[in-house]
């Protein structure tokens, strides 16, 4: 259930990603979005009396906010702006596989060879996806969601192992205060390079819904399924995320669907659901910490 709330708040992201850039720009809907999303987790943590992550954890949450505060909001938001939220959402369709790959590394499991190899066939599918649209070259935006999709798995990855430790809500709200030295700054420069240009009503909406919900309110539900679930296993229910999106993009913006961008998503998420049937789990996940929600 908390897995799957995640994936719904996040499924949403691209399309009104692509509502605020327009008249916000992408380093604040990118960046100015975890400074705004900041403050929502330094008020939880002060009403909730949190207490104060050890110096090892630290290090970890820096890992955490460079992935899911820093790394995929502003690559995501760079690559929007030259690309459609359904184009996007079929490259991000190699993200559940990247996060089980990261989920691997992070746990010392041994998976077979057919992991492996269904990782190499979405990789190929998503990369000749990208250079059909791009007749017959892959775009730059696709490569900045290439860089999303490997930052995501970092944060997503990290954050799982830590939310057993500190609680789900706890990792993202002291990831976002850790990355605020870089976040402050970057808005401020973002403000003024890119001054809001007469923001509509739904650029507005965009831009509040990425801030609370996809930077702040989704992790908590992510971050807490990850935890309970196994970061591999809860990982898969991410298989869903392309089609939502891809159904909100049409509904929201209507974006144009074609049978290539379809039959990519298709395929894409076939070789991650081979990933997950066939990686080979030691033991479950450990206990999470009483502070969780």
């Amino acid at each position: 259930m908390w897995g799957s709330v995640g994936v719904l708040a996040f499924s949403l992201t691209f399309p009104l990603s692509r509502m605020a850039l327009p008249a916000f720009g992408p380093v604040t809907v990118g960046l100015g979005r975890a400074t705004l999303a900041a403050a929502l987790g330094a008020l939880c943590l002060f009403v909730a009396r949190s207490r104060r992550p050890t110096r090892g954890q630290f290090g970890r949450l820096a890992l955490v906010a460079v992935g899911v505060v820093v790394g995929f909001p502003i690559c995501s938001s760079i690559a929007l702006r030259d690309t459609t939220s359904a184009h996007g959402a079929v490259l991000i369709g190699l993200l559940p596989a990247a996060t089980a790959v990261g989920a691997v590394l992070r746990g010392g499991e041994r998976p077979k060879w057919p992991f492996w190899a269904a990782c190499g066939f979405g990789m190929v599918t998503v990369l000749v996806f990208a250079a059909v649209q791009g007749a017959g070259q892959v775009r730059v935006s696709d490569l900045w969601l290439l860089a999303a999709v490997g930052f995501a798995a970092l944060g997503y990855a990290e954050g799982g192992v830590l939310a057993r430790e500190l609680g789900g809500w706890q990792v993202i709200s002291w990831a976002l205060l850790v990355a605020l030295p870089v976040t402050v700054p970057a808005t401020v420069i973002g403000l003024v390079l890119h001054p809001p240009v007469a923001p509509s009503p739904s650029a507005w909406f965009g831009l509040a819904y990425v801030s609370v919900v996809s930077m702040f309110a989704g992790f908590f539900a992510w971050y807490r399924g990850l935890a309970l679930g196994g970061i591999a296993r809860i990982s898969q229910l991410q298989l869903l995320q392309p089609i939502l999106t891809l159904a909100w993009s049409a509904l929201l913006l209507s974006e144009y669907l074609g049978p290539a961008t379809v039959g990519a998503a298709v395929l894409v998420i076939a070789a991650v659901a081979v990933t997950q049937r066939t990686r080979d789990t030691k033991g479950g996940p450990r206990p999470v910490s009483e502070a969780a929600p």
